[in-house]
């Protein structure tokens, strides 16, 4: 790629859609994030792209392998590159500090494309329906407005707001219209993409809104992006098969070797990718109870390819007072499939909906088996605010995560225009 397309990534979360880009050799000016986790989530893969490109990438395996420490890795990487991932919280208290700070990066150059997309959780349908007035009280509802300040600050080409599906439906389309309008009085069209994690080759049915936006005085070409259909048709056991059993507690963050040889999904997506370091395969503990409702919910999907409705167990395994909504809150992740449920923030809670297949393991999924589900690649380091793992923050992070396979095929579309 010769041409060099400069970027904003805000509101970044642990980078999953700028990955794709840089990937298409787009280059971030800066991510914005709010989350500290996230932040070194996002330094470490600076380190790693940084370290690669210098022919040094032991230096990043051995982070992994646990020989140095973040702070050791981060003194292999130049300051500027590492003061790129700005931790505030976008909002009129601090867009000035983020624009001088971005400014800083910049120099003399230009924004040729903002990338990103406010929190979902005031959209999403379910955080609607678990919020007492409907979200309509959230002031994460109006983040678009400060995109939108973005855009007029910086005048880039084009942009890319990733959100939930819930944001067509959020406020009877309310929002959606305000955005168009808002957008236009910046100086930019738009057109909404309602796109599917598992026609970009991700095992997952994962629905997110892609809006891109273009300068109003420019001819733009978009293909149908909908229309894309990159589906491997590999079933989801091929993100299990090369991963050691864990019992439910278990499991190391830092290196541990795989059980068997790579597999041909893992290949063609780059999920493994030659170096055999595994990292961050880590099963949270669960109670007696829970993994009792688990092995009932694999034996069902085993023998009759059914879901566990959670009015069907034994009264003394119900602790839930809601037997009406969220009846499928116990769900295998089925590795017969060609693709598994959406991955969400709520991972970081409970794995509940997100049980390991093998009735052996008798576990939830790991946070690298999630990781896998989004697409991210096993050299993929998720951070915790301390040094050490922080499993929680991991599954957050890869929940709210757009899957790097998909946020490169977009990075190749946005090219052709540039």
């Amino acid at each position: 790629m010769k041409k060099k397309i400069r970027y904003i990534d805000l509101f970044a979360g642990a980078g999953g859609l700028s990955e794709g880009f840089i990937r298409e050799g787009y280059i971030p000016v800066a991510h914005v994030e709010m989350d500290e986790a996230a932040c070194f989530t996002l330094k470490t893969r600076i380190a790693y792209h940084y370290l690669k490109s210098e022919n040094k990438a032991e230096i990043y395996y051995s982070y992994l392998k646990g020989e140095i420490n973040r702070e050791q890795l981060y003194q292999e990487v130049p300051d500027n590159l590492l003061n790129s991932v700005i931790n505030l919280p976008i909002g009129k208290e601090n867009n000035g500090q983020i624009q001088n700070l971005i400014s800083k990066q910049l120099g003399n150059k230009k924004v040729d494309l903002i990338i990103g997309g406010p929190p979902c959780q005031a959209y999403s349908l379910v955080g609607r329906a678990r919020s007492a007035d409907g979200m309509q009280n959230d002031p994460r509802n109006h983040l678009y407005i400060e995109y939108a300040g973005y855009l007029e600050k910086y005048q880039p080409k084009m942009f890319v707001f990733e959100n939930v599906l819930g944001l067509k439906s959020a406020d009877k389309g309310g929002y959606l219209r305000n955005m168009e309008v808002l957008f236009l009085e910046k100086g930019y069209k738009m057109k909404l993409f309602t796109l599917v994690a598992k026609n970009f080759g991700v095992l997952q049915n994962r629905k997110r809104v892609i809006i891109v936006g273009w300068r109003s005085d420019l001819e733009i070409k978009l293909h149908d992006i909908e229309a894309i259909k990159r589906n491997l048709e590999f079933k989801v056991e091929s993100i299990f098969k090369d991963l050691p059993e864990l019992n439910a507690g278990e499991g190391i963050d830092k290196y541990v070797s795989y059980k068997i040889e790579t597999n041909e999904y893992l290949e063609k997506t780059g999920i493994r990718n030659g170096v055999d370091i595994l990292t961050q395969h880590v099963a949270r503990p669960h109670t007696h109870q829970d993994k009792e409702i688990y092995r009932i919910a694999i034996k069902k999907w085993d023998t009759q390819h059914q879901r566990l409705d959670y009015n069907d167990l034994k009264d003394d395994l119900k602790t839930h007072k809601n037997r009406h909504s969220f009846i499928d809150r116990f769900k295998v992740v089925a590795q017969d499939l060609t693709f598994s449920q959406t991955v969400v923030a709520h991972i970081s809670k409970d794995g509940h909906y997100y049980i390991h297949p093998d009735i052996n393991q008798n576990r939830s999924i790991s946070v690298r088996e999630a990781a896998r589900l989004q697409s991210f690649p096993d050299d993929y380091y998720f951070e915790g605010m301390k040094l050490g793992t922080n499993r929680t923050a991991a599954f957050k992070q890869i929940g709210n995560a757009v899957p790097p396979l998909m946020a490169a095929e977009l990075a190749k579309i946005i090219f052709n225009n540039f």
